[in-house]
């Protein structure tokens, strides 16, 4: 019997808002899950930083607002306050609580388990 075949995660937000140490790295940034990988990129498309999934912690901090997440990447803490969410199904954009929903998904689902770690 064949084995599954795995689906990597695809993600994309936009609009995104990029914070590390209290500091805006981009008020409209974007956010990418694709090939296993998690990029952090700039309004300009330019690489803040990445990683491949398994290396990626993802949570929704409890003191923070609904459309926000929390991402270590090379171990660098960013904080991401989700705007617009691309829905490759061209059922429209989500946004706020559940692009943050979706994004922990993704990440959970690339690392097999656990999106936290």
């Amino acid at each position: 019997m064949a084995e599954p075949e795995f689906q990597e995660p695809e993600f994309t937000a936009t609009g995104v808002r990029i914070e590390r140490s209290l500091r805006s790295l981009t008020r409209a940034g974007q956010v990418k899950i694709k090939d296993g990988r998690l990029e952090l990129l700039t309004s300009y498309g330019r690489e803040i930083d990445s990683a491949p999934l398994g290396a990626v912690h993802a949570s929704k901090p409890w003191f923070a607002g609904r459309d926000r997440a929390r991402a270590t990447v090379n171990g660098t803490r960013y904080v991401l306050t989700l705007g617009r969410l691309e829905d490759p199904s061209g059922a429209g954009e989500t946004t706020g609580e559940a692009a943050v929903r979706r994004f922990l998904e993704a990440v959970r689902s690339g690392r097999g388990g656990d999106a936290r770690g």
